[in-house]
């Protein structure tokens, strides 16, 4: 049965600690399944990916992707993280639903699909490290040893519902500059009194796109800290920091842009690398998916759709509120459904059976 070996396989994963940029021994036992199955594959760094056998360059590629690299477990947990355990029809233990379940019923999915000619798509499947940190050799960095990818299916823990949309990160420092000083002497330039006149203006602040899957743009000041940690010291500066979700109507080089001419103050943004990402509804993939009953949603959550420039959807078994959580788990029935959805959709997609 193809879910038990994928179970078994998902076992295998949770037993091997692999913390972004420590995953090389997971990347070992993915291998170990291309291999005990026949198929071709490629290592670049901890990302392990391959493409269908009878590849055509001239025919559109299908991305299916999802991570195996994990947080630390946090201190919450009450049996062991490494120790795959399943109880009630749970299968217990660090990165089982994110986004073991997903990766483990893609791969299925893609090992399904290998060798079947005549498919309207190439595909490529790949397991990826450094998702939880957004990391240089992440799906970001993995992207130019693909092929040109088309469309992708990224798998993280959605319910089975399609993410149709998904929100962008951009984080910003602004600084507020005043002057240093002996508190015991008059300052009319302390920096720390202008915070207020900062919220106020961020307050009013509002940007007109609104989105009708992922809302407006939401902006949350995060982090404030200041040039000097003594209590007789009025420090040079105060720095805050922004957390802006960006939705799928604004790059995050435009939200930055209009911020900065909105704010007089001085900013900085950490990086425009985590784009938010959309796909449109009408989409073959995504009509499908509705067929078979899945719902569609935008996502607050970021995920490697945002290394992507073409369309994709997030799409896996399991539940996000579950993730990062003491005691992690996924249901034994929601890897089963995993796989069964995957191929299903794959299948009406892939050779255009009616739709009907």
């Amino acid at each position: 049965m193809k879910s038990k070996e994928a179970i078994d396989l998902l076992k295998d994963l949770i037993r091997i600690p692999s913390f972004s940029t420590e995953e090389d021994k997971t990347a070992n036992r993915i291998i170990a399944w291309f291999e005990d199955h026949h198929m071709q594959w490629n290592r670049t760094h901890n990302n392990i990916w391959g493409t269908s056998k009878y590849f055509d360059p001239t025919k559109p590629t299908l991305l299916l992707n999802s991570h195996h690299d994990t947080v630390h477990p946090n201190k919450g947990y009450t049996c062991d993280p490494f120790a795959p355990e399943i109880f009630d029809g749970k299968l217990f233990g660090l990165g089982s639903n994110d986004a073991g379940g997903s990766l483990v019923s893609l791969l299925t999915t893609f090992t399904h699909f290998y060798s079947k000619k005549d498919l309207s798509h190439n595909l490529v499947f790949a397991a990826t490290g450094e998702e939880e940190i957004a990391g240089t050799n992440s799906l970001r960095g993995l992207i130019q040893y693909l092929p040109k990818i088309d469309i992708a299916i990224v798998g993280e823990p959605t319910l089975l519902a399609l993410a149709t949309a998904e929100r962008g990160l951009l984080v910003v420092d602004v600084r507020i500059d005043g002057t240093a000083s002996h508190a015991a002497h008059p300052n009319d330039n302390n920096p720390i009194p202008k915070i207020k006149g900062f919220f106020s203006i961020l307050n009013k602040f509002k940007l007109d796109k609104v989105s009708e899957v992922l809302g407006p743009v939401k902006i949350t000041a995060t982090g404030v800290s200041s040039s000097s940690l003594e209590h007789n010291v009025v420090p040079s500066h105060v720095d805050i920091v922004l957390d802006i979700r960006v939705n799928e109507l604004y790059s995050n080089e435009e939200v930055f842009e209009i911020l900065k001419n909105h704010l007089p103050y001085s900013l900085k943004a950490r990086s425009f690398n985590l784009k938010s990402s959309r796909i449109n509804l009408d989409h073959p993939l995504v009509v499908i998916g509705k067929q078979l009953g899945s719902e569609t949603y935008g996502s607050p959550t970021l995920s490697d759709m945002a290394a992507l420039d073409c369309p994709a959807i997030k799409l896996g078994p399991g539940n996000s509120t579950r993730s990062h959580s003491a005691d992690e788990f996924i249901y034994v029935h929601e890897i089963e459904q995993g796989i069964d959805f995957y191929i299903k959709l794959l299948t009406k997609f892939l050779t255009h059976e009616t739709l009907g």
